[in-house]
């Protein structure tokens, strides 16, 4: 096949197969309680899992058996570091070598291209900081749930939890997310810690890491200069965290009056969730309007390149961003933190964003006519739940599980569009052939 030739499409049918191998083994009857789980919702919950999206259309924790919990488990993990990484590993410890194919859809998934050639080397660095990050996590979870997991092992739980949030899947075991835990602060902020530690991206943990052992190991004190890519992810992570809680707090977190004390780590919780997992402690229906929309731009941007996040990406903004400001200076060039960007990047970062706004905007008028004929909810529940989808966060405000087949078959396929990206996508269905002719140019009239 064609598509197999090309990187971006032997990503897509590798997602793909997982996806296929995860529904079918989700349907089998001892994956759930019978009668609870149909093949759709089956298909459903492998993608949402694959995809590292965290909507649900049944109860994980009372729906399935602890077989399929272990199934939606392992989904999460392949899915969020990426089966390809999984299949490379593989292939090194069998003496095996990669096709330079591989290469590229592994580069495309978690590096920055220039730095494609340290792909071997970090592959193995990747794999082994996930796992020691989500023992740690896992290991802090288990000493605040000894106390209570919500009817769950508790030792099952917190492995389940820390590899949902380090993967950014916002898969509970709890049929309220983690509202129960809504004062419990070790568990709220380890739980922020592996999202954001996940969200940042593989290659900006490594390199701080990296850099922090070097600054202990070297005698001098000269400062150690971060990459570019690096410091825009920090900048523009934090900037969006901070600017996610200020809203929430000023606009509301919903019914119910709350001391300052319980709001300000909720509206933290939220801000940072919103941008790429998909937890809760608050309820998300009961939200105001304008704080929906708060949480909707924070879900459109989603986390940063290479990580197991969704969204346009951190960096995309920032792009964007600095484009915009050349041009109302009326600068020739557009630079981020002292680094001139070149153009086709800037290219990239706007295709990706209108082909983001246009099949988010298709995917409303879809929902809004599949929902309509049942007396459907409200507009801005299901744009919600388009952006939550297509950012891969798993955020809703209750209509996953009521949406019509229709309904339930597009967020499948918004699921897997935002997994893979809008670009990719976009490549896959777009020939590889160069114009043979260019056409004459002419100027039109803009604004």
């Amino acid at each position: 096949m064609v598509v197999l030739k090309r990187p971006e499409g032997l990503l897509a049918v590798t997602f793909g197969l997982l996806i296929l191998l995860g529904s079918i083994l989700l349907a089998l009857p001892m994956a759930h309680v019978s009668g609870k789980v149909s093949v759709l919702d089956a298909l459903f919950t492998a993608t949402s899992a694959v995809c590292v999206t965290g909507l649900v259309v049944v109860d994980t924790g009372k729906d399935f058996t602890p077989f399929g919990q272990g199934v939606i488990l392992t989904l999460i993990q392949l899915g969020g570091l990426g089966i390809m990484t999984f299949a490379a590993l593989a292939a090194q410890m069998l003496g095996g070598r990669l096709s330079f194919r591989s290469q590229a859809v592994l580069a495309d998934a978690f590096y920055q291209r220039e730095a494609a050639t340290e792909l071997r080397r970090n592959l193995k660095r990747i794999v082994a900081l996930t796992f020691v990050l989500e023992f740690v996590g896992a290991w802090l979870l288990y000493v605040d749930l000894r106390q209570t997991s919500g009817g769950h092992p508790p030792l099952f739980s917190a492995v389940f939890h820390s590899i949902s949030a380090f993967c950014n899947a916002g898969f509970s075991l709890n049929s309220d997310s983690l509202t129960l835990y809504r004062s419990r602060f070790l568990l709220m902020f380890t739980v922020m810690a592996l999202i954001i530690l996940g969200g940042l991206g593989h290659t900006v943990v490594l390199e701080a890491l990296q850099r922090g052992g070097r600054r202990l190991l070297r005698r001098s004190h000269r400062p150690i200069r971060w990459s570019l890519n690096s410091r825009v992810v920090l900048v523009s992570s934090g900037m969006l965290i901070v600017v996610g809680v200020g809203g929430l707090l000023v606009l509301g977190l919903g019914k119910g009056g709350q001391s300052w004390w319980e709001a300000m780590p909720n509206a933290l919780f939220q801000s940072v969730t919103a941008r790429t997992a998909g937890f809760n402690t608050i309820e998300i229906g009961g939200l105001p309007t304008a704080s929906l929309l708060v949480l909707i731009g924070l879900m459109f941007v989603g986390g940063s390149p290479g990580s197991c996040a969704g969204g346009i990406k951190t960096t995309s903004i920032a792009v964007g961003y600095a484009y915009l400001r050349s041009r109302i200076r009326s600068t020739q060039d557009a630079a981020l933190l002292g680094r001139r960007l070149p153009q086709d990047l800037i290219a990239r970062a706007a295709v990706i964003a209108v082909l983001a706004i246009i099949w988010n905007a298709v995917g409303c008028v879809i929902l809004s006519a599949t929902e309509s004929a049942v007396g459907g909810p409200s507009f801005e529940s299901l744009l919600f739940e388009q952006v939550s989808a297509f950012g891969t966060v798993g955020l809703s405000t209750g209509v996953t599980a009521g949406l019509s087949v229709a309904g339930k078959l597009w967020v499948i396929a918004t699921m897997f569009v935002g997994r893979l990206g809008p670009l990719t996508v976009a490549l896959i269905v777009t020939p590889a052939r160069r114009a043979g002719i260019r056409y004459p140019e002419e100027r039109l009239m803009i604004g």
